[in-house]
């Protein structure tokens, strides 16, 4: 999940809300958690982290250039991703899964205006995410 050299930090947010979007479309869509669930539920976690990644970096250039009021209004807009990002992180650590879908639906509800199409080439990047994740804490 790395940007890529010729990848706007606008692009890179754009690609990991498709797919966080994506991974959580086909988490509800599961009648049971599985192994799948938990890489899906881990990789929500990991992308909006590269997200929060993301903004603080295009806003330390703006304010580098002196626009330091679309820096703040930058970091106010994305500022609900660390808290929910932390809040869904501690479920999916403790595979809490009756607190992991309501945490979901919380960061759904801020790409509401994200469309995925059906033919997507997305793919599925959450496959191992679990594991990463997992391996982080030791």
């Amino acid at each position: 999940m790395a940007i890529k050299a010729t990848e706007s930090g606008t692009t890179y947010r754009n690609r990991l809300s498709k797919s966080i979007v994506l991974a959580i479309r086909k988490l509800m869509q599961k009648g049971q958690p599985d192994r799948e669930s938990l890489d899906m539920a881990a990789f929500v976690v990991l992308a909006l982290e590269k997200i929060e990644e993301s903004v603080d970096s295009s806003a330390t250039a703006w304010e580098k250039r002196d626009y330091w009021l679309k820096a703040d209004r930058f970091r106010m807009e994305w500022g609900w991703t660390q808290p929910n990002r932390l809040a869904l992180e501690k479920a999916v650590l403790a595979k809490d899964w009756s607190t992991i879908p309501s945490e979901l639906i919380l960061v759904a509800q801020n790409f509401g205006k994200v469309e995925v199409s059906d033919k997507n080439r997305l793919g599925e990047p959450w496959k191992g995410a679990w594991e990463v994740l997992k391996g982080r804490g030791k």
